[in-house]
């Protein structure tokens, strides 16, 4: 039994790649949330198993996913820690809360995976960086890579890469889709239909990422392949580097992981 407590966007978009990849059934998943009308949405959607009680979750759950927000973990620890399973495998998806204090408000050993994934899983092109206790064993190991990548991709990372990996994939689709709306805001303001400027946009980045995965090619090498001598996309590149561009990405990105590292 895969059991979740917590439901909201990220456990969501996990729940669907699983679903989607037959990883587990819908009546092998249980969720817990307070919110009955929320529940009751689960329910509709997935067919899942719902229910307020977070330690029905707990005591049934072979893999228990811990997705609340990172203040809630000491409420929702100390009320499940007495029932979780011996042999469970704990995973979080909170940024924030370290391995060694989630061991602390367990008090006990426990078999414990922190990880970070993203809401690309929601179509099944998620990235997640996971880091393991040393209670995991190679079969928790590999269980637990088969999850994380039933929705993307997943990397074994130490646990001092995680604030990393939420700068690096955990927060950044928000910043990729602030540069796709600011692509189709400056497409409208030249006169595009703004459905048509999304649409050109977002399969822009789609490829150029694709680009990237598949021929493994450096990016500077690919972005070089479109820069024409005296042309239209170096002219863009020049304005994009004079405007701080990158500078702004690369602070971007320490701020959130500095942030991270914070909470």
């Amino acid at each position: 039994m895969l059991g979740f407590i917590g439901c909201g966007n990220m456990a969501q978009a996990m729940i669907k790649g699983i679903l989607e990849k037959k990883l587990y059934a819908a009546e092998e998943i249980i969720v817990s949330r307070r919110n009955q009308e929320a529940l009751s949405k689960l329910k509709d959607q997935f067919a899942l198993q719902v229910t307020a009680d977070n330690k029905k979750v707990a005591r049934e759950a072979e893999v228990l996913v811990l997705a609340v927000k990172p203040f809630q973990f000491e409420t929702v620890i100390s009320e499940i820690r007495e029932v979780v399973r011996k042999d469970a495998l704990v995973i979080s998806i909170a940024a924030g809360q370290t391995m060694g204090n989630i061991e602390r408000l367990f008090g006990k050993n426990i078999k414990l995976v922190r990880s970070m994934p993203n809401t690309p899983a929601l179509v099944l092109e998620g990235a997640a960086g996971v880091c393991f206790n040393e209670n995991i064993t190679e079969e928790d190991k590999k269980k637990t890579m088969e999850i994380f990548s039933s929705f993307g991709i997943a990397h074994e990372v130490s646990e001092n890469m995680i604030d990393t990996v939420i700068g690096v994939s955990g927060s950044s689709p928000a910043y990729v889709f602030m540069f796709i709306e600011a692509m189709a805001d400056a497409a409208v303001a030249d006169g595009m239909p703004r459905a048509q400027a999304y649409e050109l946009a977002a399969q822009s980045v789609l490829g150029s990422a694709r680009m990237v995965l598949e021929t493994g090619r450096h990016p500077g090498e690919l972005k070089d392949m479109v820069c024409s001598p005296g042309g239209t996309t170096i002219e863009a590149v020049r304005v994009l580097e004079k405007e701080g561009f990158r500078s702004a990405v690369i602070e971007a990105m320490k701020a959130c992981v500095k942030k991270a590292r914070e909470m």
